[in-house]
C-alpha cells in the first residue's frame, strides 16, 4: 500500500451510520509481510437479498465464478473480503481456496456456503493460502464488529486513503439507509463495474429489482472510469439489502419510493466510482470529459473512454500542457464516427477548436490556468447526432510507473 495520500483524496473519511443487519469484523490473515488488517468478514442478518455485477474479464478469478454462481440465487448470510492476494489464474489451488473459505464461514453461520460471497485483491497468480484464510476469519469469527472506516482499510491495496459514501431515501413512507465502500487505484477500466465495491442497506428489495438498479447504477458510475486501460480479473460489486428498515419491499420500478431508492444508490456508487479516479496510482489531476453530437449515448462513451484512456492526452494533462490535437487524435482513432470538419473542442469553458480549426483569435493563456488546476474538463462536440456521455480519468504521472514497477515486493 502506497504511503502518500494522495493529493485528489477528500478532506477526511465521511460519517457513516450503522446499517440495521449489517456487523463488520476484521481481522489479520497476513497474507502479505505487512502489519495491519487484510481479511474483513461481514455478516449479513437472514433475509438479506443480494445483486451484483462482475467483471468481464476472460480470464476471471474463481471468488469472480463463486459470486457469479451465488448471485443466481439472490441470499446472503455474510461477506469476506481478502486484501493482497487476489487467487487469480490459480487454478483448481484457487477454487479449492474459495470452497474453503466460503464453508467455513457457513459452518459459523449456520448457512449454506452458497449464502457467503467471497471477493479476493492483489496479485495474480498465488493461490490464497488456505491455513492463513482460516486463521483470518477463525480471529475474524471472535473479534468486536469494526467501524465502517476500518472495513474499508482492511479492503486496500495500493490504495492511498480509505472510500466510502452514503446516502438516505424515503421508501413507502420509511427512511432507509445505504453505505458503501470500495477499493481501487489501479488496473482500473472497468466493463461492468470496477475493483471491489460494497453496497449495504437496510431497505427491504427484491433481489431483481436490487439487481436492476445496480446494473442501471453501475452503467453511468463505474463503468464510466479509468485509471490505466487495464480491466482486473477479480472487478466486483455488490449490494446487500437487510429489509431492517421495515419499508414495503420494492419488487420493481413501480413500487412506492423504487425511483428515490435507484437515485439514491447512483449517488453513492457514483461518489466511489470517482474517489477511485481520485487515489489513481500516481494522479495529481482528476479528469472529467463530456462528450456530445454522437451519433449515440454507446458511441459517445467509446470515444470518451479513447479520449480517457490515451496515454498521450494523460501525460500532457499531467504537464499541463494545452496539446489539445492530442484529443483530435484520440477522437479520431475511437473506431466511432466522426467528422473531422464537425469537430469541436474544449478545456474548461473556453473554445479551442471549431469546425476541424483552431478557433479564431484563440488565447492559450485561460486553457493553461485551467490545466494547472486539480480538476480539468475536457469537452468535445462531434456535431452528428445527440449522443452524450461524460467519463471520468485521471493523468499519468512517473508516480504510476514507480508503484507498479515494484508492485510484487
Amino acid at each position: 500500500m502506497s504511503t502518500a495520500r494522495s493529493p485528489l483524496a477528500p478532506a477526511a473519511f465521511p460519517l457513516l451510520p450503522p446499517i440495521a443487519g449489517v456487523t463488520p469484523r476484521v481481522a489479520r490473515a497476513r497474507y502479505k509481510a505487512w502489519d495491519r488488517t487484510d481479511l474483513t468478514f461481514v455478516t449479513l442478518e437472514p433475509g438479506t437479498s443480494v445483486a451484483g455485477v462482475l467483471t468481464q474479464s476472460r480470464c476471471p478469478s474463481p471468488e469472480v465464478e463463486w459470486c457469479r454462481k451465488a448471485l443466481v440465487l439472490g441470499e446472503a448470510r455474510a461477506l469476506v473480503v481478502n486484501a493482497g492476494n487476489s487467487n487469480a489464474f490459480t487454478g483448481h489451488r484457487g477454487r479449492e481456496a474459495v470452497e474453503a473459505v466460503a464453508a467455513r464461514a457457513a459452518a459459523h453461520l449456520g448457512c449454506q456456503p452458497s449464502d457467503v460471497f467471497v471477493a479476493s485483491t492483489g496479485v495474480i497468480g498465488v493461490p490464497l493460502p488456505i491455513d492463513k484464510a482460516e486463521a483470518g476469519l477463525d480471529a475474524a469469527f471472535v473479534a468486536e464488529p469494526c467501524s465502517w472506516e476500518a472495513a474499508a482499510e482492511t479492503i486496500m491495496t495500493t490504495d492511498t486513503f480509505a472510500k466510502a459514501a452514503t446516502a438516505t431515501a424515503i421508501v413507502a413512507g420509511r427512511t432507509v439507509t445505504l453505505v458503501g465502500i470500495v477499493k481501487g487505484s489501479g488496473m482500473i477500466a472497468p466493463d461492468m463495474a470496477t475493483m471491489l465495491g460494497f453496497v449495504f442497506t437496510d431497505a427491504a428489495v427484491d433481489p431483481a429489482f436490487l439487481q436492476s438498479a445496480l446494473s442501471a447504477a453501475n452503467t453511468k458510475s463505474f463503468s464510466c472510469i479509468t485509471v490505466d486501460g487495464d480491466t482486473s480479473t477479480s472487478d466486483t460489486v455488490l449490494a446487500f439489502a437487510t429489509g431492517k428498515a421495515g419499508n414495503t419491499p420494492l419488487v420493481d420500478a413501480d413500487s412506492d419510493g423504487a425511483d428515490a431508492f435507484a437515485a439514491a444508490l447512483f449517488d453513492v456508487c457514483l461518489s466511489l466510482a470517482q474517489q477511485v479516479v481520485r487515489d489513481g496510482e500516481g494522479a495529481s489531476k482528476f479528469i472529467q470529459i463530456d462528450v456530445e453530437g454522437a451519433e449515440s449515448d454507446r458511441s459517445a462513451h467509446r470515444i470518451a473512454m479513447s479520449i480517457a484512456n490515451s496515454p498521450l492526452v494523460k501525460t500532457a494533462i499531467a504537464g499541463e500542457d494545452a496539446n489539445w490535437g492530442r484529443v483530435v487524435m484520440a477522437v479520431g482513432k475511437a473506431g466511432e464516427p466522426a467528422e473531422r470538419d464537425k469537430l469541436s473542442i474544449r478545456f474548461g469553458t473556453t473554445q479551442v477548436a471549431r469546425d476541424g480549426l483552431a478557433v479564431t483569435g484563440y488565447d492559450e493563456a485561460p486553457v493553461a490556468e485551467h490545466l494547472k488546476g486539480q480538476t480539468v474538463e475536457i469537452g468535445v462536440d462531434l456535431g452528428l447526432g445527440d449522443g452524450r456521455a461524460t467519463v471520468w480519468t485521471c493523468d499519468l504521472t512517473h508516480g504510476y510507473i514507480s508503484i507498479n514497477a515494484d508492485y510484487r515486493s
